[in-house]
Parts: C-alpha cells; sequence; structure tokens
C-alpha cells in the first residue's frame, strides 16, 4: 500500500529544491495534495486587470457599432475614394480612430493601413481589387518579439455576396467584432503589457477570409513570434432566431486536429493520443482560466471544432501559418440578421441592423477578449520543446523542456488530467527548473507544462511529445 501511495507524484531532487521560488497564492490544496499534487484553479484578475475591465465602455462599442453600419454597405469590391460611403469610407474612419487611441500611447503604439492588390479570384474577387487591413500594434516592453493577436473583419455583405451597391450594414457581422478590437486598442493603449498585442481590423473576409490570410502570411515571412490570434465575429446579440436569450456565454471554437499537422507529426498524435491536446485547445483552456468569471461576467463555452459546422472565419489562415487561433461568436445566430437584404417579408424584418445588437453583451464579449491579451500579454510566454522521455519503460514520468528567456520568468508547473477529462485538474510547482519526475505513469494520465511569472501570472499550457 505504502508503494502504490508513493506512485502519485514525486519530483526529482532538483525541482523540489526550486519549487519554494514559486508564489502558492493562487493554488489551494486538495485534500490528496500529498498523492496528486494541488487542485488546479482559475487565475483570479488582479488590480490592474480589474481596472481595465472597468475601462471598457458599452456605449463607445455601440458608437463604433452604429458608426460603422452608416457607411451603407462596407462590401470588399464597394467603392475605395467615396468619403461617406462603401468600404473605402469605412477604412479611413477605422484608421482614424485607432490613429487617436495610439497618440494617448506615449509612442509604444502605430497603427498601418496595410494593402495590397488582391487579384481576381472567382467567383467572389472577379477583379483587382485593392484590400487593407487596418492594424494597431502595441509594442511590448519586455518581451516584444512575443506577439498576440486580436481581430474583427470591417467588410459586409447582403444577400448576393456580388452585390457591392445595396445596403449591406453588418453590425452584427462584423462590426461587433471590429468594435471589440478597436476598443481594446483603447483601453490598453495606455498601459504597459510584457509582451505585443496587435490589434487589427481586416477586410476582405466575406470574400475568401483574404485579409486574414495577407496578415498571417506577412507574420510568417518576417519569423514573427506569434503565440495566439483570437478574431470576434458576430459577437453582437444574445438573441436567437427563436427570441431566447442568453446574454452571458460566448463560445469559443477551438480545433483538435490541427490544420497545420504535418505526416510526421500526426503518427505522433496517433501514437500518444493528442487528438485533444493541439495549441488552440491549449489556448481555449487558458481562455476559460482567466476569462470565465465573475470580473467579466460571461461564461466561455468551448466548442470542439474549428468552427460552425462547414464554416470558417479568420482565424483560419493563421492555423494553415501553423500559428495558434480559436474564433469568438455570440452563443445562437440568427441567420435573418446576418448575410441578407435590408427588407421586411410578412411581416418580419430582414437586415444586419444595429437595433438587433446587444450593446451590453458585445461589452462583455470585450471584456472576455481583455482579461485573455492582457492575460497572455502579462505572462510568461508557452514553454517550448516541452518533452517526455521514452528511452526506458517506467511507470514514472520525466518531462523536461527549455527555458524561456522572459526576465520575468519565475519557473514552471507540470500539469495533468485524468485522460478522460476535458481540462487540467491538478498542478505541481517544480520551480524554476528545464525537468521534473512525476511519479504517475504516462499511459494513464495527460501532462502539460506552463511558465509562471514573478507576478504569479500563469502562461498557456503546452503539450509534450516524445523524446527517446
Amino acid at each position: 500500500m505504502a508503494e502504490e501511495r508513493s506512485r502519485r507524484v514525486f519530483l526529482s531532487t532538483s525541482a523540489a529544491l526550486s519549487a519554494a521560488a514559486l508564489s502558492s497564492s493562487t493554488l489551494a490544496p486538495s485534500a490528496g495534495a500529498e498523492e496528486s499534487g494541488e487542485r488546479l484553479t482559475p487565475q483570479r484578475p488582479d488590480a490592474e486587470l480589474r481596472a481595465i475591465l472597468r475601462e471598457i465602455d458599452e456605449h463607445r462599442i455601440e458608437a463604433t457599432v452604429r458608426r460603422l453600419a452608416a457607411f451603407g454597405t462596407r462590401h470588399t469590391l464597394s467603392s475605395q475614394t467615396d468619403p461617406v460611403r462603401g468600404i473605402g469610407a469605412a477604412r479611413d474612419w477605422i484608421l482614424a480612430e485607432m490613429t487617436k487611441s495610439a497618440e494617448r500611447s506615449g509612442g509604444r503604439m502605430m497603427v498601418e493601413a496595410q494593402s495590397y492588390l488582391q487579384q481576381p479570384a472567382p467567383p467572389r474577387i472577379p477583379v483587382a481589387t485593392t484590400i487593407t487591413n487596418v492594424v494597431a500594434t502595441l509594442r511590448g516592453s519586455t518581451t516584444p518579439e512575443r506577439v498576440y493577436v486580436v481581430s474583427g473583419h470591417y467588410d459586409s455583405r447582403c444577400s448576393d455576396p456580388l452585390d457591392a451597391t445595396k445596403d449591406a450594414p453588418g453590425a452584427d457581422d462584423d462590426a461587433s467584432g471590429v468594435a471589440v478590437a478597436m476598443e481594446l486598442a483603447r483601453v490598453l493603449a495606455t498601459r504597459r503589457p510584457a509582451a505585443t498585442i496587435v490589434f487589427a481590423a481586416v477586410a476582405g473576409e466575406e470574400q475568401g477570409l483574404f485579409g486574414a490570410r495577407h496578415m498571417a502570411t506577412l507574420f510568417k515571412a518576417a519569423g514573427t513570434n506569434v503565440q495566439a490570434m483570437f478574431t470576434n465575429d458576430i459577437v453582437g446579440s444574445s438573441r436567437a432566431d427563436d427570441g431566447t436569450r442568453d446574454p452571458r456565454t460566448i463560445r469559443l471554437f477551438a480545433e483538435g486536429v490541427p490544420t497545420s499537422e504535418t505526416p510526421a507529426q500526426a503518427d505522433i498524435r496517433r501514437a500518444v493520443g493528442g487528438e485533444n491536446d493541439s495549441p488552440s485547445r491549449q489556448l481555449a483552456r487558458f481562455v476559460r482560466s482567466v476569462a470565465d468569471n465573475e470580473a467579466t461576467g460571461m461564461t466561455v463555452r468551448v466548442i470542439h471544432r474549428r468552427d460552425r459546422y462547414l464554416r470558417g472565419g479568420d482565424h483560419i489562415p493563421f492555423l494553415e501559418q501553423g500559428y495558434h487561433a480559436a474564433r469568438f461568436t455570440e452563443p445562437h445566430e440568427d441567420y435573418a440578421h446576418q448575410h441578407q437584404d435590408v427588407r421586411v417579408e410578412n411581416g418580419k424584418r430582414f437586415g444586419d441592423l444595429p437595433e438587433f445588437c446587444d450593446f451590453p453583451f458585445i461589452a462583455r464579449v470585450a471584456r472576455v477578449n481583455a482579461a485573455t491579451m492582457w492575460s497572455l500579454a502579462t505572462a510568461p510566454g508557452t514553454p517550448e520543446d516541452v518533452r517526455i522521455r521514452t528511452n526506458r519503460l517506467t511507470n514514472e514520468t520525466d518531462l523536461v523542456w527549455r527555458r524561456g528567456t522572459d526576465p520575468d520568468l519565475a519557473g514552471y508547473e507540470v500539469v495533468w488530467r485524468e485522460t478522460t477529462a476535458a481540462d487540467w485538474t491538478h498542478v505541481v510547482r517544480v520551480g524554476d527548473t528545464t525537468e521534473a519526475k512525476v511519479d504517475l505513469s504516462k499511459d494513464n494520465v495527460f501532462f502539460g507544462v506552463r511558465a509562471v511569472g514573478k507576478n504569479d501570472h500563469r502562461g498557456p499550457v503546452a503539450f509534450p511529445t516524445p523524446l527517446s
């Protein structure tokens, strides 16, 4: 019995000695802590994050949605030069508003109009068309090379995807997501995150994710270390098509099998059972740990899909480039109020109009995003090269990883869960080390490793791969 009891959690001597370097303020030991580590609990928002969440302004968000809808149409093929109607007028307004936010940053935020000429891409881009993303970059104070992206798309469409003249107000799809990104840029412009945060309003989504694909391709070509990307697309309403409301839930779509997975990586995934442990799933777990709480007023419902059934959004081009990404979307869509001509039929109103939006709901979605982005940018990055030693058969598990370069890094934690559990349940503090021995069999549970900052903030978990 004593031998069986000892085969629960055992830290290597070096790890145990360094464990004291980590604070234990956010995790309370469970009844079986001496056997199985401590029960993992969510990270509570600190005073600075709570102040950020209080600054999210519902009325500014409403004003942004209404202003974008007032451009009439923001179709990708609409006028680029008309000063009051079309995608060009919307582009210029977003650029001006983002620039105002940047002026409050003390030179740390830069704004650009990221343009390129998209050649004809039938059926939805029949002629060469300029596509412009508006991108605001808040440079990190200590690890600026680590980048996190939040976006919405500012183009819109009506019933006919090629009709660039008819009204397409696009309030929910996707002025709501753009309003979230712009409000975060405004609120965070005066802050000093450790890592870099990019706030983007992209175009060409309705024609085939063109703007986001261009942005992701530029990041990849430059070797940018994008550690997470979130798109907010259709986050404007809590009302379903049957009239029911769910004002306190936001869906987060996160893929299992990685879009960019190679055949060799697929072989490893099948061998170790990693179908539910993609980087995107780890991001989703991170979001729930920092943003599903009373401070945001929201429940984050993680959906184990890349996107809605047979549909897609602007996170997909980032997944294609091997970046970690996920999508926020309202809990139940009302299809009468997206991709529809503005009209009345049999007494029912169609069209994506601002009056069908729930602005307090969008503000809460913005708080979920703010909690996520700020927590990511003020914690150490995701551990790299995390491996499980497999050079001998044993009922213990030896984990190794490469130490990060974050100046505020305090150490590491090993997390684990039963193979049938959706989220991490237990944590073992191992300190500022690059290896740990856990007296649990890798055959029976899943393991992960995450970094902890001197501010007691935890980063996302990295899922280990085999090391022979």
